[in-house]
């Protein structure tokens, strides 16, 4: 039953009104400061999410755990996935059961800024809108590391120079902070489970295949990054290790491969190819550049090559092994 019901007298809720699902997965009892904000920032904002759903992943002493602590939000509902282990089929059984006619996604370690509900809500008001985006901020543990290239921000699962910096129509959105109407996947389905993260496996790119997925079906409809609606992304000490940002980009590139094979190179890639033939080169020489002033820009410069190497060959890997 769908929360945009017609009301007893018969009207159905403006677009400005349209019911939210807020769907938060989480894994792990070491988030659970993360998983409390996570919650009280959609929860406690001057305009909450109709309904809140926290979707534990295959983690019985979690579930007890969040079940108790939720158990008072009256908004919130506490559910154990239901489909195969990961973040793919935890967000599908977040999908399954909710009831709002739009579903946005957080990730379990990001924080929803002010004036986020407002801001998806107003973009939904747009029919021709299936699907939103919006920016991620990093939370560093201590500081930003001096060689860490903002081109790879998603690396640590945040915006990146190359993304629009104003409202536009996009290939695919951010996993983190994103959302789509409800009738999205009634028409093409949920995650695809071959891709996502499993566990601390940073695999990734489900939201990639299932926008162009979305795209294909409904090609009339758009899919908007609105830089505006923005969250605060926890970055894990773990994440800034050199080790950590090796092991992304190598398993950035096999998930690029298994999309590829399920949707073609062509649009599976089409977005990537801007961003490897303009903006990695760009990023190069503005770190060398800043050489005079930043002793660190060419060690930036090195990380940028480094981490697109490491692309290729995970990409090269993955096409090897699933073709």
């Amino acid at each position: 039953m769908s929360l945009l019901d017609p009301t007893l007298d018969g009207t159905v809720p403006t677009p400005g009104t349209t019911p939210v699902t807020v769907i938060i997965c989480a894994y792990t009892d070491r988030r659970w400061d993360d998983v409390r904000a996570a919650v009280a920032s959609i929860d406690d904002a001057p305009d909450p999410a109709d309904e809140l759903l926290v979707v534990i992943d295959h983690n019985d002493d979690l579930l007890a755990r969040a079940t108790t602590e939720f158990t008072t939000r009256d908004r919130v509902r506490v559910i154990a996935s239901t489909e195969g282990q990961g973040l793919s089929g935890a967000r599908n059984t977040g999908v399954t059961a909710a009831r709002g006619e739009i579903i946005a996604f957080l990730d379990d370690d990001a924080s929803a800024t002010p004036g986020w509900m407002e801001r998806l809500r107003a973009g939904f008001a747009d029919p021709s809108v299936m699907g939103i985006g919006g920016g991620a901020d990093p939370v560093w543990p201590d500081r930003a590391p001096r060689w860490f290239p903002a081109e790879f921000g998603w690396v640590i699962g945040c915006s990146f120079v190359g993304q629009p910096t104003s409202t536009e129509e996009v290939r695919n959105v951010i996993g983190c902070n994103m959302a789509f109407r409800a009738e999205v996947f009634e028409r093409v389905g949920g995650f695809a489970q071959s891709l996502g993260r499993l566990g601390t496996v940073p695999l990734g790119c489900e939201e990639t295949e299932f926008c162009i997925r979305a795209g294909r079906a409904w090609p009339r409809k758009r899919i908007l990054l609105e830089p505006a609606l923005r969250v605060d992304h926890r970055v894990s000490p773990d994440r800034v290790k050199v080790k950590y940002f090796l092991s992304r980009c190598h398993a950035e590139g096999r998930s690029k491969a298994v999309v590829s094979r399920l949707v073609g190179a062509g649009d599976g890639l089409s977005s990537e190819r801007t961003y490897t033939t303009r903006t990695l080169p760009v990023g190069v020489l503005r770190a060398l550049a800043s050489t005079w002033r930043d002793p660190f820009g060419p060690v930036r410069a090195l990380a940028i090559v480094t981490g697109f190497t490491w692309t290729v060959a995970g990409y090269v890997r993955g096409r090897l092994t699933t073709s």
